[in-house]
């Protein structure tokens, strides 16, 4: 039996992805590569490990990346370069971010109730709204 084929970075990138800036696309695909040399061909490894450095340098806003305005990992599990899956993890959403810059985003994605909440719940509530993006983004693609 032959071996199985493995996707390069550019055959494996997430619709998300597909949809952000050429920078995106490049910091995915080379740590996707690289990480599934590093773990053996480990294809689930390999995308949390391009996801979490993917959100040192951008941050997921509806169905797409953007870069962000300072380097850093959004959430615990980007901080551990993805390896460990039961750390929380918020979807792209820069957990770390003012409460101010998520306000803004709230406001771009017409969050509803956004002004009355906390940093915790706008984390969320940005969270599910690209959620809810990108399912429509996917259903067009």
């Amino acid at each position: 039996m032959p071996p199985e084929k493995v996707p390069s970075g550019e055959e494996a990138l997430p619709s998300t992805v597909e949809r952000s800036d050429a920078k995106a696309e490049r910091t995915w695909e080379k740590t996707y590569e690289s990480a599934m040399e590093t773990y053996d061909g480990d294809g689930a490894r390999a995308r949390r490990t391009a996801f979490a450095a993917l959100k040192h340098t951008h941050e997921k806003v509806g169905d797409h990346w953007e870069p962000k305005d300072e380097y850093g990992p959004s959430d615990e599990q980007a901080e551990r370069g993805g390896a460990d899956t039961d750390l929380p993890t918020a979807g792209g959403v820069d957990a770390n971010a003012t409460k101010d810059h998520l306000l803004g985003l709230a406001r771009r994605l017409d969050v509803p109730g956004r002004s009355s909440m906390n940093k915790d719940e706008l984390v969320e509530a940005v969270r599910k709204a690209g959620e809810r993006e990108t399912a429509k983004a996917r259903k067009k693609d």
